[in-house]
């Protein structure tokens, strides 16, 4: 499994509607096939004129990845931007799942 995280970092002055657009935004990606679950997480920090969130798009493959990048990212990208343009900075990491590990809760 590959993690595919998004770490966006959003002025103030236009939280709400990003925060509208990717509750849209999410299930376009996930559309694509290429995932096959996505968690929309807030970074827990103080900052006075941002908010952070993290998506994290859960991949079977690092080929279901690539088909991702070649075939859509460029698109869903560009759409963000059209939308937000420099009030939204994000940056991306991929995380290789390695093994996992839970607590039955009862």
């Amino acid at each position: 499994m590959i993690i595919y995280n998004v770490t966006s970092n959003i002025d103030i002055n236009v939280h709400d509607q990003w925060l509208k657009w990717i509750k849209e935004h999410i299930p376009q990606v996930l559309s694509t096939g290429c995932f096959i679950e996505a968690k929309l997480t807030k970074v827990l920090v103080d900052e006075d004129q941002s908010v952070t969130y993290s998506v994290q798009y859960r991949a079977k493959s690092r080929e279901d990845l690539d088909l991702y990048y070649s075939k859509f990212a460029d698109n869903l990208r560009q759409d963000a931007v059209k939308h937000f343009a420099d009030k939204v900075l994000a940056f991306r990491t991929e995380l290789e799942v390695i093994d996992e590990y839970s607590v039955k809760i009862e």
